[in-house]
């Protein structure tokens, strides 16, 4: 068969997404911190676009979302671009559509137009900055500091801080006594003893090799006289687990009611020494909405703190006004300005993206603000998407990394969303508010006759919630709830 070239035409429809649009969709999907970082790199590189101090506008309009555009939008009407049509004789037929899509009039009215609402409230909840350092001492700095301090010599320190350096967060020596002998060329008979000096270190049980060792350290150091600690952990740590309190009184000789004395003073120990020294960074959620009750109605106000607010540099409107800018200037102030003014209308579209989709939220989830999670209802994308007119893509991106603060605490915008399971009535009961009904029934049993799976099931039928065995074990799973067996104890008298 012989091989050809052949030309064909072919009509074809698809979406092309223009960089604006792409610039349009990321901005919706960013968090706050994402935002900002996008914004403060834009005015970097961005010579047109400047940021709007409080001292430069109004004190009453510094919340406003559409201020900015309103006092801009008397400087930028069709009269005020004529240095940009003068020059059409020289521009491709790209460039002259771009100059079309910039409708400045059109754009600074229809800013003008859908501005949010705007509400000013005094008190706002935030961490307290007093109580935020710079920076935290981690477990082997602390344990340095006692290693310097401690009566060691030469060889001893150079153990110790191998031996510090081989401990993992949690406080435990991964490295074994010979590994440490060899890499620092001292006897293993000294780094052992070195690693004995280490063990007696605050905090207690730390350079432990296991968790056995970890708690037997904290007993031998608190010296409690209740021997059947010592005893239960050296040798039935595994029935510990198991909370397998008759096999221990068995085993041990002790009455159930002492084991149960001694597990008591067990679970007081510290499994995980180092984990107070982890230097994990705290982070401090900043909500993007604030959702308050005002009568009875529920009010939203948008948390624009921090974030700069942009307008257009006043010195390149003037030098395309008055035509000062040559021809490459002028392309390039063109180019910039198209730019920032997108950034601009995204960030303002971006915003009442956000508010609508949270206003829907609001009404759908209004028995939820009322009375808790116990009235959490069932919702989906698809919900909220149709009620406010948009895809779902787009509800998902929205409700990613925002949060809101409501009068039940402060919430990711996809905690609202969940699936339902039959409930009374034929009415759906929301995934999240069956979860918080199992974790209120656990912490409300006899421990000495826990719920099990199956009886959960039935009391939770009781309530016309109709829920699978094998569901209860996976929320209980979810919630980190141990089964009957594991959290059953004995009477205690």
């Amino acid at each position: 068969m012989a091989l050809e070239l052949r030309q064909n035409l072919k009509l074809a429809q698809q979406l092309v997404m223009t960089p604006q649009l792409q610039q349009a969709i990321k901005l919706l999907q960013l968090s706050r911190i994402e935002l900002i970082e996008t914004i403060n790199q834009e005015l970097e590189s961005n010579p047109v676009l400047e940021e709007s101090t409080a001292m430069d506008e109004p004190a009453s309009d510094k919340n406003d979302g559409g201020a900015m555009a309103e006092e801009q939008s008397a400087d930028w009407d069709e009269s005020n671009i004529p240095t940009l049509a003068s020059t059409e004789d020289q521009k491709t037929p790209w460039e002259e559509q771009a100059v079309k899509d910039i409708n400045w009039k059109d754009y600074w009215e229809d800013e003008s137009k859908t501005t949010l609402p705007s509400y000013s409230f005094e008190h706002k909840e935030a961490p307290n900055y007093e109580n935020i350092i710079s920076s935290s001492q981690d477990l082997s700095d602390h344990l340095i500091w006692q290693l310097q301090m401690a009566d060691l010599d030469e060889e001893e320190i150079a153990a110790g801080l191998n031996i510090i350096g081989n401990l993992d967060k949690n406080g435990y020596l991964k490295a074994s006594i010979e590994n440490i002998a060899e890499s620092t060329g001292i006897a293993a008979e000294k780094v052992e003893a070195t690693l004995k000096k280490i063990q007696t270190f605050d905090p207690l049980g730390v350079a432990a090799r296991d968790l056995r060792e970890c708690l037997l350290i904290q007993i031998d150091s608190l010296g409690f006289e209740n021997k059947l600690v010592r005893t239960l952990v050296s040798d039935h740590l595994h029935q510990i687990e198991l909370h397998n309190y008759r096999a221990m009184a068995k085993a041990t000789g002790a009455s159930v009611q002492e084991v149960v004395e001694a597990i008591d003073i067990i679970t007081s120990l510290e499994p995980r020494p180092g984990r107070q020294y982890n230097s994990d960074d705290t982070h401090y959620i900043v909500p993007d909405i604030y959702v308050y009750k005002v009568d009875d109605e529920y009010v939203i106000s948008m948390n624009d703190d921090g974030i700069p607010n942009l307008r257009i540099n006043s010195y390149y409107k003037e030098a395309l006004k008055e035509g000062t800018a040559g021809p490459e200037a002028k392309n390039f102030i063109q180019d910039k300005l198209k730019s920032a003014l997108w950034l601009m209308k995204s960030i303002h579209q971006r915003k009442k993206t956000i508010y609508k989709v949270t206003e829907s939220i609001v009404r759908f989830q209004k028995d939820f603000l009322d009375h808790g999670i116990s009235h959490l209802k069932p919702l989906i994308l698809r919900n909220v998407a149709e009620d406010v007119n948009m895809h779902e893509s787009t509800i998902s991106r929205v409700t990613t990394n925002k949060y809101v603060h409501t009068p039940q605490g402060i919430y990711e915008l996809k905690f609202f969303f969940s699936s339902g399971l039959p409930g009374k009535s034929g009415n759906e009961v929301a995934t999240q508010s069956v979860k918080d009904r199992i974790k209120q029934l656990i912490a409300a049993e006899d421990p000495a006759k826990p719920y099990s799976d199956k009886q959960i099931v039935e009391i939770l039928a009781r309530d016309n919630i109709k829920i699978a065995r094998r569901t209860v074990a996976k929320y209980r799973d979810m919630l980190g709830i141990l089964p009957s067996n594991r959290r059953k104890r004995p009477r205690t008298k």
